[in-house]
C-alpha cells in the first residue's frame, strides 16, 4: 500500500500542501525561485559542515537511520496511525538492543579473577603458538609467559591511562549522540504525519533538501547492509564450515562473523578491520592457515568490488574510485567520522546534481 508523504514534493500536491514548483510564472517568480533555491542549498551545506565540525555525525546518521526504517516499515502497516506504530516497534527493538548491550558490557567488566587468569592463559598460549610461526625479529618483542604478559598490560594501562579515560569519555558522548539522534529521528517521523498549515517557499525548499539527504542515506546504507550480509555469509562459510572440515578451528570464530557484519557496514575501512581480526586469529593457529585466510579474504573482496559497482554504484551513480577519493579527502580532514559520512554526503551531492540535470 502506498502512502502519501507530505514531506515529499510529489505528494504535497495530493495532500493539499503547496508544492515548491520550479514553474513559477513570470520573471519575478523565476528570480524568487532561484534565490530561494540558492539559499536552501547554502543553508544545507552550512548544516552539513556544522555536523562535521561539531562532530555530530553519529547523531545525524542515527536519526536518518530511524527515519528511514520508519519509511520502510510504516507503509506495510494497515493501521491509520502507522507512523506512530512503526516508531513504537522500532523504539522497542532499539531499547531491547541497548539493554542487552549494556548488560553484556556490565557482565564483561565484572569478571572475576578466575576469568581474567583464564583469558591471560589463553592469550599467552596464542602468543607461544605464534612465536614459532613468526620471524625472530618479531618474536623477540613478544612477552614470555602469563606473568610477563600481565606486567606488559598493566604497564601499558598506566602509561595510557589518560588516553583511556579520554577514549571512554568519547565513547559515552558518542552513545549519547546516537540516543539523541534516534529520539530526534522518531520525533520527525511522527511530526510529518500531523496536518500543518501551508509552508513558505524556503521551508518547502529546505524540506526538499532534507528529504533528498534522507533518500541518499537510505539508498547507501541499505545497499551497504546487503553487501555486508553477502560478505558475512561467505566469511561464515569459510570460518564455520570449510576450516572445520579440514580439522582447523579458529578461536572466537562466531565473534569474528559478528565483527565482519558490523564492520562491513563501513565501506572499505570495515573490510580492513574484519580482515585484520581474522588473519590474526588464523595466525594463532598456524602460518599456513593465516596465508589461506588472507587469500580467501582477498578473493571475497575482489568479488565485492563487482558488488559495489553493481549495488552501490547503480543506486547512487558513483564508481568505486569516486567513493575512495571522497573517503580519502574526508579522512584527511575529519578522521574516522569523515570516512563514515563522506560516501553519504557524496551520494547526496550526486543526487542533487542529477536532479538539477547538471551531471
Amino acid at each position: 500500500m502506498s502512502r502519501l508523504d507530505p514531506e515529499h514534493p510529489q505528494d504535497r500536491a495530493e495532500t493539499g500542501v503547496p508544492t515548491f514548483s520550479t514553474a513559477a510564472p513570470g520573471p519575478q517568480g523565476a528570480a524568487r525561485w532561484f534565490h530561494v533555491t540558492v539559499v536552501s542549498y547554502v543553508l544545507m551545506a552550512a548544516a552539513l559542515l556544522l555536523v562535521m565540525q561539531a562532530n555530530l555525525v553519529a547523531a545525524l546518521l542515527s536519526g536518518l537511520l530511524l527515519y528511514s526504517l520508519v519509511d520502510v516499515l510504516a507503509p506495510r502497516l494497515t493501521h491509520s496511525r502507522r507512523d506512530a506504530i512503526a516508531v513504537a516497534i522500532l523504539s522497542a527493538i532499539i531499547l531491547l538492543a541497548l539493554t542487552a548491550g549494556i548488560w553484556a558490557l556490565i557482565r564483561f567488566l565484572n569478571v572475576d579473577s578466575v576469568t581474567i587468569n583464564r583469558l591471560l592463559d589463553h592469550a599467552a598460549d596464542i602468543i607461544d603458538q605464534s612465536r614459532a610461526q613468526l620471524p625472530a625479529w618479531i618474536s623477540d618483542y613478544l612477552p614470555n609467559g602469563v606473568e610477563e604478559l600481565a606486567t606488559a598490560l598493566i604497564s601499558a594501562l598506566r602509561e595510557h591511562a589518560q588516553m583511556a579515560q579520554r577514549l571512554g569519555t568519547d565513547i559515552l558522548r558518542t552513545l549519547l549522540h546516537i540516543v539523541l539522534g534516534l529520539v530526534i529521528g522518531a520525533m520527525v517521523a511522527l511530526y510529518r504525519a500531523i496536518a500543518r498549515p501551508n509552508r513558505r517557499p524556503l521551508a518547502a525548499a529546505l524540506i526538499d533538501r532534507s528529504r533528498t539527504l534522507q533518500q541518499s542515506f537510505a539508498q547507501f546504507i541499505f545497499a551497504q547492509i546487503q553487501i555486508s550480509l553477502i560478505n558475512t555469509t561467505l566469511t561464515a562459510v569459510y570460518l564455520l564450515v570449510v576450516l572445520p572440515l579440514f580439522g582447523q578451528h579458529l578461536p572466537l570464530s562466531k565473534t569474528l562473523v559478528v565483527i565482519t557484519f558490523v564492520a562491513g557496514l563501513l565501506p572499505v575501512l570495515g573490510n580492513l578491520i574484519s580482515n585484520t581480526a581474522i588473519v590474526v586469529a588464523s595466525l594463532s593457529v598456524s602460518l599456513p592457515i593465516a596465508i589461506v585466510s588472507l587469500l580467501y579474504l582477498v578473493i571475497i573482496h575482489k568479488l565485492e568490488y563487482f558488488l559495489n559497482a553493481r549495488i552501490i554504484g547503480a543506486r547512487i551513480q558513483a564508481a568505486a574510485w569516486e567513493l575512495l577519493t571522497v573517503m580519502l579527502v574526508m579522512e584527511t580532514i575529519y578522521g574516522i567520522p569523515g570516512v563514515i559520512a563522506g560516501p553519504i554526503f557524496y551520494a547526496y551531492l550526486k543526487r542533487e546534481l542529477v536532479t538539477s540535470e547538471l551531471v
